[in-house]
């Protein structure tokens, strides 16, 4: 009889998540820049927000979530710390949060992704699934910042292009 050993490969790496991620966050960004000012505050179809909101409630979730995680400190989610009134402001708060998101999942050790944590006191997830819904929930809020770029007559970017 003979015995076989079968390595066991990770499907993806941790640092290939955070890679997609900011493909997610860099195409966010230009969706950000396609509007023009007036109605990336106001423009808005069906009752749903602004995109200004929805951006302003990536940027409240990611950064400060990834902190909570890895100070293992659960609060409260709040997008109350950051009222813009510009689109530069969203963009230049949005480049900081890159690198805090950068800099806080890089923190995470491969063992702690499995650990649960209930995020923002609300979401007891195991720490990989509540950052598969940080991109999750940027890339539903894109598709909605697509359709107000089409109501606009504004072409998106093209979604495959993350770089």
């Amino acid at each position: 009889m003979t015995t076989t050993a079968i390595a066991n490969q990770q499907f993806i790496s941790s640092a290939q998540i955070l890679e997609h991620w900011q493909g997610h966050r860099n195409l966010t960004r230009r969706v950000i820049e396609a509007f023009p000012e007036k109605e990336l505050f106001e423009f808005s179809i069906g009752g749903m927000r602004p995109f200004a909101k929805l951006a302003v409630e990536l940027i409240s979730i990611a950064g400060p979530a990834l902190k909570g995680i890895v100070e293992q400190q659960v609060e409260k989610f709040s997008e109350e710390a950051f009222k813009p009134k510009t689109k530069e402001e969203i963009l230049v708060k949005w480049d900081s949060e890159t690198e805090v998101i950068n800099n806080y999942f890089n923190q995470i050790s491969e063992e702690r992704f499995q650990e649960t944590f209930n995020l923002f006191g609300e979401y007891e997830f195991p720490v990989y699934q509540n950052i598969l819904y940080f991109i999750d929930n940027e890339v539903h809020h894109r598709g909605q910042g697509y359709t107000y770029l089409r109501a606009l007559g504004i072409e998106p970017p093209f979604f495959w292009e993350r770089f």
